[in-house]
């Protein structure tokens, strides 16, 4: 390539981000080389632009996860605080930056500091609802063991609804358990609304009485629970092996191809998956064992059980 000229090398490469065309041909056709940082018209094959400064950090990522971790720039953005981790905190440590102690008219100084501090973060009602809810989301996600997605999406889903003036005239507690129930449904996370209940120590009929209302209100669309996103949590929590899961997903998609499934509850057809796999494999679960786990009654597992059977009795006996 040939560079005629170093006032236009030179003029062009302050601004390399707005040269659209080369100043000898006009052509559009600019190629932009990183690796020589230069830019270079096809067409004439003048040099434009040379020494482009790379504005970029010196660290290279190749995922979202590790981008994350080598970004420098504080602690990432989280919908789980109600000011969204940008706030400072005061450390209850009191020792300056040295890790020397602070002495006693600079310990009673940075008291006052850390209690202003704590009261000017929470400053109107709004944020006061926000930083009680937030956290007993917080609580219930860790009694549940809920992944961060989950927690995060209930901690927007619950946003949104502040902020339509939806938390009026209802508990607190009801519509965080209900925003975990939303997120819980939209992430396809196999979680019953009597398992949030009790981990939220709220009534049943509360929470679902909540669930229902944001998903009108805020005008969500929650796909349908399928049977075989509990297989996986039955068998983890029976302990049971992997063929005994495998076999269960293979009866519940021939169930779904005979139209068993349709009308039916999917936790019950489950369990009666499970335990029709578990007999299938010599590992023996009982009903009442499966019963508990799944929290149905033994006669639905009873009643399931019977009509897998009737209807696929030929494939259970290969």
């Amino acid at each position: 390539m040939e560079d005629k000229g170093s006032s236009t090398s030179t003029t062009a490469s302050t601004q390399p981000l707005k040269v659209r065309k080369c100043p000898e041909c006009g052509s559009e056709r600019l190629m932009r080389d990183y690796e020589t940082a230069e830019i270079a018209c096809m067409e004439c094959g003048i040099v434009i632009a040379a020494k482009l400064q790379d504005r970029g950090p010196e660290w290279r990522a190749f995922t979202d996860e590790q981008r994350a971790k080598r970004t420098r720039v504080g602690a990432p953005v989280t919908y789980t605080i109600h000011d969204k981790g940008l706030s400072t905190m005061i450390d209850w440590h009191d020792r300056d930056v040295y890790g020397k102690r602070l002495s006693p008219g600079q310990k009673a100084q940075v008291y006052r500091l850390r209690k202003w501090q704590r009261r000017i973060r929470v400053s109107d009602a709004t944020e006061r609802n926000l930083a009680f809810a937030l956290s007993e989301i917080s609580k219930i996600a860790n009694t549940l063991s809920l992944p961060k997605n989950i927690l995060e999406t209930a901690s927007v889903i619950y946003r949104k609804a502040v902020k339509e003036r939806l938390i009026r005239g209802r508990s607190i507690q009801g519509v965080t358990a209900a925003a975990i129930y939303v997120a819980c449904r939209q992430c396809l996370l196999p979680r019953t609304l009597e398992e949030i209940a009790q981990a939220s120590r709220i009534n049943k009929k509360e929470v679902g009485r909540s669930y229902r209302f944001l998903v009108k209100e805020l005008g969500y669309f929650i796909p349908p629970l399928k049977p075989s996103q509990y297989i996986t949590k039955f068998s983890n929590q029976l302990t049971m092996q992997g063929k005994v899961e495998e076999i269960a997903h293979k009866i519940l998609a021939t169930a779904k191809e005979l139209r068993l499934t349709s009308g039916r509850g999917p936790t019950g057809i489950a369990a009666a998956a499970s335990y029709i796999a578990s007999v299938l494999t010599g590992e023996r679960k009982t009903q009442r064992e499966i019963a508990e786990i799944a929290q149905v009654t033994e006669v639905t597992i009873r009643n399931r059980y019977k009509e897998l059977v009737e209807k696929l009795s030929f494939e259970l006996s290969i």
